[in-house]
């Protein structure tokens, strides 16, 4: 049994306190086999505590109680949230030079305490944070080079390890780091040794395409290196920039967790159900901006066919106010395809994962919406999403990257587009 404490930063705090212990077990060959939590008596008498997990961890009732996550998981999905990503795991391993998979608790050891979300893993209640000092636009030469390194299962030399810190972000196994800009934390999105197009301009574009489609997107920037190669950066919603430079956090976690479902579950799941999530978590002023808005994003992943729309790619925010809203969109790529018949990688409706509008629009009234009021969102992103390839030349992608993408973007004949206008009608 391996021990260790989950510490949180509550709202508007600088520091992070001891919220409780966590307990892993593995099993006769040593691997991680499951985990159990416990609050601390303290925290759950102060009067700002939060859920470490809103699901598996409700602070009511739970004094003197040994918890277990819900629906037999291995391990709480919010601190697998705080936990590094695939891409943070492949640092770790590169940094302690030992091939992997590692001890889960090695992972979250070396994770740094500069974790997604405002939680934090330490030794023991008394641990004091890990130094962090994140890198700035200006070391991305340095970052880029260690991260082909890993990529290519090389080990990173002594002199850039100081730029590369592989601190964790919820995500996948796209290269990446968080990095200081202007007094705000970004997210640095680097190309892939296996990208068939220029990844980090496409997505950049892809986001601003859906900011002028409505949705709800950070900041983005791109950085062209003196090299030719591309940088996205994404600002990280998880952290507040305040006066004189403080950085304050928000508890996040991934639409998995809020389904309280593993990872193997992800793909028979719904968009729905996210929207259910929605209903039982936000705040009530919320809740139909935010259905409306997972709704719309929805649709415009069918729209520019970004099947890469598993539960770790939504997430939530604890509200200052009180309650959990939907986290800004991010992680959205086209996926171009020869064939006319896309899935995406959640249910979208009574044709299951169909990626066609005329199927969105059969699971309206589950995001609160009439039928008319839904054809009106599909017809208003449509209108912005058939006209992608001006919005990504005036976000720098070239002629060939907008012809390799092209066939992500379907013809309204082979996404049911008339079939839902007839009938929102």
């Amino acid at each position: 049994m391996t021990t260790r404490y989950v510490f949180i930063h509550l709202p508007g705090s600088r520091d992070a306190v001891p919220a409780g212990k966590l307990d892993m077990a593995t099993d006769a060959t040593g691997e991680f086999a499951n985990a159990r939590f416990a609050y601390g008596n303290i925290y759950l008498k102060r009067h700002d505590a939060l859920d470490v997990d809103p699901v598996s961890l409700p602070r009511d009732g739970a004094a003197g109680k040994t918890l277990l996550p819900v629906n037999g998981l291995p391990m709480f999905s919010a601190i697998r949230d705080a936990a590094p990503d695939a891409w943070g795991r492949q640092v770790i391993e590169n940094r302690l030079q030992r091939p992997g998979p590692l001890p889960e608790w090695m992972y979250l050891d070396h994770a740094g305490s500069d974790r997604a979300g405002a939680l934090d893993i330490r030794p023991d209640r008394d641990s004091t944070p890990l130094a962090s000092t994140l890198p700035s636009a200006i070391d991305l030469n340095y970052l880029l080079d260690a991260a082909e390194r890993i990529e290519a299962g090389e080990p990173v030399p002594a002199q850039l390890t100081h730029y590369f810190q592989g601190g964790p972000t919820m995500g996948g196994m796209r290269p990446k780091a968080v990095i200081a800009v202007d007094g705000r934390q970004f997210v640095a999105k680097f190309p892939s040794r296996t990208d068939r197009f220029n990844v980090p301009s496409v997505e950049r574009a892809t986001l601003e395409l859906a900011r002028e489609a409505g949705l709800h997107v950070p900041e983005t920037r791109l950085m062209q290196m003196p090299d030719g190669r591309t940088v996205m950066l994404i600002e990280r919603f998880d952290r507040v920039a305040g006066p004189g430079g403080l950085i304050t956090r928000r508890h996040m976690v991934s639409a998995l967790t809020m389904l309280g479902v593993g990872e193997m579950d992800s793909r028979y799941r719904s968009y729905a159900d996210i929207a259910h999530a929605i209903s039982r978590q936000a705040p009530g002023a919320r809740v139909a901006a935010d259905r409306t808005e997972m709704f719309s994003r929805m649709v415009f992943n069918i729209l520019v066919s970004n099947s890469d729309d598993h539960l770790r790619n939504h997430a939530f925010l604890y509200q200052e106010t009180g309650g959990w809203a939907l986290s800004p969109l991010y992680d959205v790529v086209p996926t171009p395809s020869h064939s006319l018949e896309r899935n995406l990688h959640l249910i979208v409706g009574e044709m299951g994962r169909a990626a066609r509008v005329d199927n969105a629009l059969t699971s309206a009234g589950q995001f609160g919406l009439r039928r008319a009021e839904a054809a009106e969102i599909i017809d208003r992103i449509y209108r912005v999403a058939r006209s992608w390839r001006q919005t990504f030349e005036r976000h720098e992608v070239t002629a060939q990257d907008c012809d390799l993408v092209a066939s992500a973007f379907m013809h309204e004949d082979h996404i049911g587009m008339r079939e839902a206008m007839s009938k929102g009608g």
